[in-house]
């Protein structure tokens, strides 16, 4: 190619403003493409662990939570308050406000009234991000961190449970558990999973984990539960006198 033949090709190739000609431009953005389409799987791969580590570090700090509710009242909390005449009033979640970072909250909530009445509606509309699974698509408002509610296991329905009561090894006993966000309910809400919904627990439901669920511990840790985990090994996770073998867990 000639001097003036190179020189009409320059003339040919318009340049922009920052001194790119448009097609490296398109290269640039062909490169860029490239990158981005080889590391976005990997930071969405990365975003799993790391949100079911915050989910185990939130079941961490109810359970703490607990504990220190146990220190001041010397036994869990019942799973529900209820009025003169029986009727729900307040969640288990709602009790342990002040041991969860929540005291101004907690002030505000009027115990004596339940929990979707009226008078508690600031508090209805407040956020407790605690106790919402990062990776759980819910209501900003809504939880899947739930108690195991029977007449046998840690938390009993209407009344206290004293730790005395529970006999059973308390690193294989368990107080709260996530479950599938078709169970979630609005965290003040005086709703828990039962031991059918427990024993239920399957991959056909919608978890925030793959392969299972986090739950925590009456020693305060916290441990995945899979799919997979036997019946009769479920069943006796919640009871806390049963006196089973765990040689499957």
């Amino acid at each position: 190619m000639t001097a003036n033949s190179r020189s009409e090709t320059a003339k040919k190739t318009p340049k922009l403003a920052n001194g790119f000609t448009l097609i490296e431009l398109i290269l640039v953005i062909v490169i860029l493409g490239v990158l981005v389409a080889l590391f976005l799987p990997a930071t969405r791969r990365a975003r799993g662990p790391a949100r079911r580590m915050q989910c185990k570090n939130q079941l961490k700090q109810i359970g703490l939570a607990l504990h220190n509710y146990v220190d001041v009242y010397h036994a869990l909390p019942p799973a529900y308050t209820v009025d003169a005449n029986g009727k729900p009033l307040h969640s288990w979640r709602t009790l342990i406000l002040p041991y969860f970072d929540e005291k101004p909250l907690y002030d505000k909530i009027d115990l004596t009234k339940a929990w979707d009445d009226p008078a508690n509606a600031e508090a209805h509309k407040s956020i407790v991000s605690g106790y919402c699974c990062p990776s759980a698509v819910l209501p900003k408002s809504h939880t899947t961190y739930m108690a195991v509610v029977t007449s046998n296991s840690c938390f009993h329905p209407t009344e206290s449970r004293r730790l005395s009561e529970i006999t059973d090894n308390h690193s294989e006993t368990l107080m709260v558990v996530e479950v599938d966000s078709e169970h979630a309910v609005h965290w003040m809400a005086p709703r828990d999973a039962d031991e059918a919904l427990f024993l239920a627990f399957s991959p056909k439901g919608k978890h925030a984990h793959l392969g299972g669920a986090q739950a925590t511990f009456l020693d305060g840790t916290v441990r995945f539960l899979n799919h997979s985990l036997p019946t009769e090994t479920r069943r006796a996770l919640i009871t806390i006198a049963g006196k089973e073998k765990l040689n499957d867990f």
